[in-house]
């Protein structure tokens, strides 16, 4: 059976609750745009299960932090402040360390779907790998970045995988819309972590 719309279809509806009316990215309705780009990723097979983990396991630290107490961690940031003035931020298991790699995959994410649509000659890998050469690749450790190189040699066929993302729906638009709605939401992210000087950890 066919899915209706895109694999992108759910996620669109829900970028339009991130926001609240004042304009604050809200915890809940992001995460759970972040957890509807998995889907995607499962089509790529063990080409992505690197990544699916990572975003999987980010997703999970900050749902638990906020479940912990959903009125003061309703907006996403406020985590971050919480352990900026604890001085627990820059911590590998930190909620601020999660927020910050979960931005940087799906930071990947929109330049790899990005280059699906703006470059169709290419053949999988090489929209992959130019993704995370323009994202990941400056955070990652010289073994991160080989184990990487070696899984994207298992990606999918791209018109395979372009077929099976499309559904009923228009896959192009929707992957346009997806990047051009959900760029400026990691912008913000990244401008805040900036702005508490964490947005350039490394990978330990």
């Amino acid at each position: 059976m066919q899915m209706e719309g895109t694999v992108f279809t759910p996620s669109l509806a829900g970028m339009k609750h991130v926001k609240s009316e004042s304009g604050v990215i809200l915890t809940t309705p992001f995460l759970q745009v972040c957890k509807q780009i998995l889907p995607v990723l499962e089509k790529f097979g063990s080409a992505m299960s690197i990544v699916k983990t990572d975003i999987g396991g980010n997703i999970t630290r900050l749902e638990t932090k906020y479940a912990s107490d959903p009125t003061k961690y309703e907006q996403l940031h406020s985590m971050v402040k919480v352990e900026v003035s604890a001085k627990t931020a820059k911590s590998s298991s930190s909620c601020t360390n999660g927020l910050l790699w979960l931005t940087r995959a799906m930071d990947f994410l929109v330049a790899l779907f990005h280059n699906l649509v703006q470059h169709p000659e290419w053949q999988m890998p090489q929209a992959c790998s130019d993704a995370y050469s323009k994202t990941l690749k400056k955070w990652h450790s010289w073994l991160a970045t080989s184990s990487f190189s070696v899984a994207i040699k298992l990606a999918p066929d791209r018109k395979k995988f372009m077929e099976i993302i499309s559904g009923s729906g228009d896959i192009n638009a929707d992957i346009e819309k997806f990047c051009a709605t959900f760029s400026p939401l990691l912008e913000e992210n990244h401008k805040f972590l900036a702005s508490v000087c964490m947005d350039d950890l490394k990978a330990s």
